[in-house]
């Protein structure tokens, strides 16, 4: 009895019994009315679960419930009956975009629309990943307040254009000429640069297939870059003015002090936003794409969303679309769990 009780029972030397633990008796006593604390805590701060009731609903509407649908890359694909009353179709729609399975053309269009969209997300990650970065270290220099906000704002402004609004600039800026109207401006102005011919100005650089990539990670960084700034500026107005103090004191200039007290403050940032940067490598939205490309520019413009929309929507293989987002998404995951991973045990910091 003393030595299963021990752990939880405390020996009195005086009365030559066992009590029980007065902490064990509070933890007892959390354990079992757990509940009842849950629901005093909801009816004292109601309010705020009731805010909080749209935004449950809306990932419960647009986020949970159509994971249902994603049955329907497992089942044979029929415009009439629900997911549920379809018959069962196995790995057949994964083998024939992996494969072919006697429709080589399918194959082959969503493997290049795989490597597209790794290579957009790639070169997005690449050059559109640190000008955030570097444009919350130009603003921390700038000491006044008002040039600070102006400048802070131009860039935040194009985040807050519809992409339907920012792509018809994009195509205004790069349009093809005509009778009425010449090429646009900047196809103008890298024609007389000599960077391209008249000719390819004249025709369009969003019809050319060639120029699809270039003009599209330009576009996303002057759409993003500004906003995502706003996180790595909050964690560097952050740092201790101390620390600036020393690294003067040490006779550390200003981009001596970006390089040894503001870049180390902010790794863990840095870190948790390129973990979640990459693991929406594969997740490139189809809007942009889908209003800039056309068919001249499908070899390298084509994505597996749009890929998905095409043949999902306007092709009715809702089968075919299911199995390709399905097997992006995966490769997002992975993609997460491995850059989480990686981070854990090069920095010790991590999502999870």
């Amino acid at each position: 009895m003393r030595d299963k009780g021990s752990d939880y029972l405390i020996f009195d030397q005086a009365s030559g019994t066992y009590r029980e633990d007065p902490e064990q008796l509070v933890r007892d006593d959390v354990e079992k009315h757990y509940w009842l604390h849950v629901g005093r805590t909801i009816l004292k701060d109601w309010r705020l679960y009731v805010m909080l009731l749209p935004t449950l609903l809306v990932f419960l509407f647009w986020r949970y419930l159509p994971m249902y649908e994603l049955l329907g890359a497992f089942k044979v694909s029929d415009q009439v009956k629900p997911v549920a009353d379809q018959y069962f179709a196995g790995f057949s729609y994964f083998k024939t975009l992996l494969v072919g399975g006697g429709t080589g053309g399918l194959s082959v269009e969503f493997w290049r629309a795989l490597r597209n969209t790794f290579l957009l997300s790639f070169y997005g990650l690449c050059f559109g990943f640190p000008m955030p970065i570097i444009l919350a270290l130009f603003f921390n220099e700038i000491r006044s307040n008002i040039a600070r906000s102006f400048y802070q704002v131009l860039t935040y402004l194009p985040k807050f254009m519809s992409t339907v609004v920012m792509t018809s600039l994009v195509m205004m800026l790069v349009k093809q000429g005509s009778l009425t109207s010449g090429a646009g401006i900047v196809s103008q102005f890298l024609a007389r640069l000599g960077l391209i011919s008249q000719e390819t100005a004249n025709a369009g650089l969003l019809n050319n297939p060639n120029f699809f990539r270039g003009i599209y990670q330009i576009s996303g960084i002057w759409e993003t870059a500004g906003y995502d700034s706003i996180v790595f500026f909050a964690a560097i107005i952050a740092i201790s003015p101390t620390s600036y103090e020393a690294a003067q004191i040490d006779g550390a200039g200003k981009m001596a002090q970006m390089r040894y007290v503001v870049l180390p403050s902010i790794l863990s940032t840095i870190v948790i936003m390129l973990i979640m940067r990459i693991g929406s490598l594969l997740n490139i939205g189809y809007e942009k794409v889908l209003l800039l490309y056309n068919t001249n520019t499908y070899v390298t413009a084509d994505v597996v969303s749009t890929f998905a929309q095409r043949y999902g929507l306007a092709g009715a293989q809702k089968g075919i679309a299911s199995a390709a987002e399905m097997m992006n998404n995966v490769v997002g995951m992975l993609l997460v769990i491995g850059a989480n991973t990686v981070a854990r045990k090069a920095s010790n910091v991590s999502l999870y």
